[in-house]
């Protein structure tokens, strides 16, 4: 999906509410270049249900790359837009 030999930026939004855990995904993705990846723990239930098709409506890949009983984790790879 992603070339990981680039430097990796994480969030970890676990207890954070929506629509601030979106929001601030948003914020951290318009920093970085196309095609970086940011990481993102999650909470399970509306966070999640909400953030990763978002984050896709937005153009971003994402892929849960890590699954608990509460939290996900994400890998995203920013889009150009």
């Amino acid at each position: 999906m992603t070339d990981l030999s680039k430097p990796l930026h994480h969030l970890d939004l676990r207890g954070t509410p929506c629509p601030v855990n979106f929001v601030r995904c948003r914020l951290e993705l318009e920093g970085l270049e196309p095609n970086d990846v940011l990481v993102v723990d999650l909470d399970r239930g509306e966070p999640e249900a909400m953030v990763i098709p978002g984050l896709r409506d937005c153009g971003h890949q994402v892929e849960i790359v890590h699954e608990d009983k509460t939290w996900v984790k994400l890998m995203v790879v920013s889009s150009a837009t």
